[in-house]
């Protein structure tokens, strides 16, 4: 393995992060490159390493039942958690992150009319297949791997959960304006705490088992209680943007 490949990971990390600003952020007509964004991140092991290698990272099956119904049970239990605290503190309001996430499906496409069983179908079962395999296998996998070849395994995990938070701005946090690109300073920095918190929970799956597999697991069952609180207590109170 190439001594500075580390380095490597952190530049892919940073397109990958810049394909997510314009998926999100972007104009329209470019929210395709996003889901492109996640497939890349899904394929980018088997391109640049051996199946060995892949392994050590985590791309293999262990762990048994009970582990894979802790992952569900924390991956849920955190996005309740999200939701519990985002509408305590900021209710229906823009700085609520899930009415941010809630808005940008809205920007997505045209909805009106749709009855919440249309909505779940269209929007969960995208967040519970390509999020949490892409970024699963990017972030717990082949970041935290590469980045272990050259720092500590603390480090490592700091370093890319860190990585996966700041990239979560843009689901909240960033927003376009007219005078260009704002920041909610409080509950963004808040919403990327969350996300630290919560990424560092998929770590531990990870590190636990020795696999990825329960770490997306976890992170499939995060989005799709968020999209349930979503669209069971917020959709109604966000306006078309």
């Amino acid at each position: 393995m190439a001594k500075h490949a580390w380095f490597a990971a952190v530049v892919y990390a940073m397109v990958f992060a810049g394909m997510r600003v314009i998926g999100t952020l972007g104009p329209a007509n470019l929210r395709w490159v996003m889901p492109l964004g996640f497939v890349l991140m899904a394929v980018l092991p088997f391109v640049l390493l051996r199946a060995p290698a892949r392994r050590d990272m985590g791309l293999k099956l262990a762990g048994g039942p009970r582990d894979y119904g802790l992952a569900i049970v924390a991956g849920a239990g955190a996005a309740l958690a999200c939701f519990v605290l985002g509408k305590a503190l900021f209710d229906a309001s823009p700085d609520n992150w899930f009415m941010s996430i809630a808005g940008s499906y809205r920007r997505n496409m045209d909805t009106t009319g749709w009855d919440l069983v249309r909505l779940h179908l269209v929007f969960t079962i995208p967040a519970i297949v390509f999020s949490p395999i892409g970024e699963e296998i990017f972030f717990r996998g082949y970041l935290q791997y590469m980045l272990e070849q050259r720092f500590s395994a603390r480090a490592s995990t700091t370093g890319e959960c860190a990585a996966f938070a700041v990239v979560h701005l843009c689901h909240h946090g960033l927003f376009v304006a007219a005078t260009g690109i704002g920041f909610r300073p409080l509950s963004g920095l808040l919403w990327m705490l969350l996300m630290f918190g919560t990424a560092l929970m998929f770590a531990w799956l990870r590190k636990r088992t020795g696999s990825l597999l329960p770490a997306i697991a976890a992170h499939a069952a995060f989005n799709l209680v968020m999209n349930l609180t979503i669209f069971r207590f917020l959709w109604q109170s966000t306006a078309p943007m």
